[in-house]
């Protein structure tokens, strides 16, 4: 091959690479293009601002909602529902007669346990929590003047209670903290509220601790109900026969006026 046939060759060789260069170039410039107009561009391997996301982070915890401090009254069901609340207990001799009662009339209940009571008879606290009623704090010593007292010594009656009787229970949390005598304080009431338990009150007295009478504790009911929605009974600290019979009378009477059962409220004030 002559130079000049050598000079052609040369020139043909850098023509097609210069070609084969822009080919590549509008090929790379068209796919930029169209990963620009796609709608996730940019995003399909990176979280909020570019970053990594993490396959293994799952969703976004949950917000606790925090329990009021103020004392519960109210039903979660509203309407004409009336809350049934049982104080004092467990007692291995009438507690039992109690969830029986319950049960042959489909009432649930709050079951307001002083701690040291729970912690000697687990197995009545797991039957109340197998049976679907709920655990309320009524503290470790049920002191009715602890309104009076430090707040370090509300705080341990308070939490001490709690973790007895939820050990008693199995695990089953405690939902709601009833001062013994109703002896809130402001700081009774914050303490339990941060450990997740509603203060909870009530609207009607049977006074059947004081042992009246059946019909007397039935008549109370009849008289006060008026008052609000929860009503306060006892399954310990003596004799509770009279309180039996009550709610043998009581529970059936109520469905008959149209009262359904409910728990009381915990998050809402």
């Amino acid at each position: 091959m002559g130079l000049k046939g050598k000079y052609t060759a040369h020139i043909a060789v850098a023509a097609s690479a210069v070609a084969i260069s822009l080919a590549a170039w509008g090929a790379t410039a068209l796919t930029d293009t169209e990963a620009a107009a796609r709608p996730d561009a940019g995003r399909s391997a990176t979280g909020p601002e570019g970053q990594a996301k993490d396959p293994a982070a799952g969703p976004p915890p949950v917000a606790k909602v925090p329990v009021p401090q103020s004392i519960a009254h109210a039903t979660e069901a509203g309407g004409k529902s009336v809350n049934i609340t049982i104080d004092d207990g467990p007692d291995p001799k009438w507690t039992p007669k109690v969830l029986e009662v319950l049960k042959q009339h489909d009432v649930k209940a709050v079951f307001c346990m002083v701690g040291p009571r729970a912690q000697e008879f687990p197995e009545l606290v797991k039957r109340i929590v197998a049976d679907g009623h709920r655990l309320c704090d009524h503290t470790t010593s049920h002191d009715t003047a602890m309104d009076k007292k430090p707040v370090a010594y509300q705080k341990q009656q308070i939490l001490d209670a709690k973790r007895m009787i939820e050990e008693a229970a199995g695990g089953a949390k405690v939902e709601y903290y009833r001062a013994p005598g109703g002896a809130f304080t402001p700081d009774s009431r914050r303490i339990a509220a941060e450990a997740g338990m509603r203060p909870l009150g009530w609207n009607v007295d049977t006074k059947d601790f004081e042992k009246p009478g059946t019909s007397a504790i039935v008549g109370t009911v009849k008289n006060e109900l008026s008052n609000g929605p929860t009503i306060l009974f006892h399954d310990g600290g003596g004799d509770r026969g009279q309180t039996v019979e009550a709610l043998k009378q009581v529970l059936p009477w109520l469905k008959q006026q149209g009262h359904t059962f409910s728990f009381p409220v915990r998050t809402t004030p």
